[in-house]
């Protein structure tokens, strides 16, 4: 059982805007306030105006400090100021797009794949994207995760052992306080068929503040911990943000970063190249570039896929694969992760395949005269009629 605490968000006293309490207290919020602050468009009004009767508006003063009042266009003002835009359910949305809640055991557990499941650590946000994909859940009043869930869900991954890799998510777990996630954390790590923890956190980019020394301690004694986060543009890597990023890749957590494909925020080639080259100079790598996931509201920002292949046709061979990400649809429904991209086989054969370059140019790969796959040593290795993944 994980021990009672109050509240779910730190509430220690907050000493100023470098304090990242003090950033959540006071985020950004509501069509009066934002108006003070900066003129808005016609379009921002009515998203602003509609906002409280679909999904929550609230932005760390320190994300909004990015954003450029003289321009609506602006990639950061973009993803956080609602546009009338996201009032239209266009045909296809769906309020639960990946099909999350036909794969949840407990509330706070979701167990789509077979070996790993997302363990739903609170639902809060440093701040709420405008192309959020589980709208439904995140910062809504009623939706709170309580103990007696994440006891639940600790107990859920306890008794099934085919669940070796745990991402840690919501909402976003580095909102908790330090002690309370080395709770979730510790619980996950004390189950003796639990070989990885992975965090999903967006805090690098909207509160860096908090990656802090005490942060990163605890984290390391955790090890092996993996931390995705979702950078979307290269405006969003500031210094502060750079050194979160450096702070924990010296703790030797390994980093990856999932970007979503936004209509207007980052759908330009040139844009995509300079922060995924920048992401890596930070010791951040591009793991994912997904296609905008059809929940309601969100057609305004999302992109064709074609637009997504020829992205990554200008990507493939211009910059080090190391920064290529993969590019996927999370499908809607809850069907799994696909891959796409551009196609650059041209022709198959039993003596070869005609291959096409990211110049364009044709080349043949000969196949070899042998074609038994099989490996003679496994046996040995893993044992007769052993699956290697059962090990």
């Amino acid at each position: 059982m994980l021990r009672s605490v109050s509240l779910p968000i730190a509430t220690d006293q907050p000493s100023g805007p470098d304090d990242w309490r003090w950033q959540l207290r006071h985020r950004i919020s509501g069509l009066a306030e934002l108006e003070s602050l900066l003129p808005l468009t016609a379009d921002e009004r009515a998203g602003l105006a509609a906002a409280p009767d679909h999904f929550r508006v609230g932005i760390t003063p320190y994300y909004f400090s990015l954003v450029d009042r003289n321009h609506a266009a602006c990639p950061v003002r973009m993803q956080v100021i609602p546009r009338g835009g996201e009032l239209v359910i266009e045909p296809g949305e769906m309020l639960d797009p990946l099909g999350e809640d036909a794969h949840r055991p407990v509330s706070a557990i979701f167990h789509r794949y077979p070996d790993r499941c997302l363990l739903l650590a609170l639902d809060r946000c440093a701040i709420y994207c405008r192309h959020c994909n589980r709208r439904r859940l995140v910062g809504q009043q009623e939706s709170s995760i309580t103990r007696s869930d994440l006891d639940q869900a600790i107990d859920y991954i306890r008794r099934t052992p085919a669940i070796r890799d745990v991402l840690i998510s919501g909402g976003d777990p580095l909102t908790l306080s330090t002690d309370r996630l080395e709770e979730i954390i510790a619980a996950v790590r004390a189950i003796s068929h639990v070989e990885i923890i992975r965090i999903g956190t967006r805090v690098p980019v909207v509160l860096p503040m908090r990656i802090d020394d005490d942060l990163t301690a605890m984290l390391r004694r955790y090890h092996p911990l993996y931390i995705n986060t979702h950078f979307n543009h290269p405006k969003e890597l500031t210094p502060i943000a750079r050194a979160a990023c450096e702070r924990l890749a010296n703790a030797g957590i390994p980093l990856g970063n999932q970007t979503v494909l936004l209509r207007g925020v980052n759908s330009s080639a040139r844009v995509l190249r300079k922060l995924f080259t920048e992401l890596l100079r930070c010791r951040v790598r591009p793991y994912y570039l997904f296609q905008g996931d059809v929940a309601e509201g969100t057609g305004h920002l999302r992109t064709s896929v074609e637009t997504g292949v020829e992205m990554m046709q200008q990507l493939r061979g211009h910059i080090s694969g190391l920064a290529v990400p993969h590019l996927v649809i999370d499908t809607p429904g809850g069907m799994g992760k696909v891959n796409i991209g551009p196609d650059y086989v041209v022709s198959r054969g039993p003596d070869k395949w005609v291959l096409r370059n990211y110049e364009g140019q044709l080349v043949d790969y000969p196949q070899p005269a042998a074609s038994d796959p099989t490996c003679a040593y496994d046996e040995v290795y893993f044992g007769a009629g052993n699956d290697a993944t059962a090990s």
